[in-house]
């Protein structure tokens, strides 16, 4: 098989699993950008060690720094990790040189256009995800999630309850939810 149709195979598998599967289902449009980033900068770091002559473990190795720096520094959101990711393997695909030429900077023409268009600002532009820990100790979902829906002026998609706390009378939830009105923004 040629390149050409692995990358199509990894591209309908990446889409399917992304916008078919998981963000129907978690809604987390942070989590899209971090999942695409990273096939992309595997794929296009591991189509340049395929290529040149260095062994796999410096290209495991190279990504084995992205976790360390994860476990060792503040907590990046997953947008910071998509982005810091994909500098990485920026990095990896500037400094390895293979041929043809002309490889390393397409792949990295596609790690930036990837970028551009999974975060940009239109895409799932009424799409939120965040955790509360309101005021009340909601035991009732259908109460929860009218409750929140008010509070957000937003129509809630899933919520997991994360905590209960009866004794200080408050709920912390993960709510992931579709703004009613549009945000300006991303016009």
């Amino acid at each position: 098989m040629t390149d050409s149709l692995w990358l199509l195979a990894d591209a309908v598998a990446l889409t399917i699993l992304v916008f078919g599967l998981y963000f129907p289902r978690y809604r987390r449009r942070d989590v899209v950008l971090a999942i695409v980033s990273i096939n992309i900068g595997v794929v296009a770091v591991a189509m340049v060690l395929s290529r040149a002559d260095v062994s796999a473990g410096l290209g495991l190795g190279l990504f084995g720094v992205l976790s360390i720096l994860r476990l060792r520094s503040q907590e990046l959101d997953q947008e910071e990790v998509a982005y810091y990711f994909s500098a990485l393997a920026l990095g990896l695909l500037g400094g390895v040189r293979i041929t043809p030429d002309w490889l390393s900077p397409a792949l990295m023409g596609a790690i930036v256009v990837a970028l551009f268009i999974v975060d940009h600002p239109r895409l799932f532009p009424a799409s939120r995800s965040q955790a509360i820990t309101l005021a009340s100790a909601f035991t009732d979902e259908r109460v929860l999630t009218d409750h929140l829906e008010q509070l957000l002026n937003a129509q809630v998609l899933r919520m997991k309850v994360k905590r209960i706390d009866m004794v200080n009378d408050t709920t912390t939830v993960d709510v992931r939810y579709r703004l009613r009105t549009p945000d300006p923004v991303a016009r």
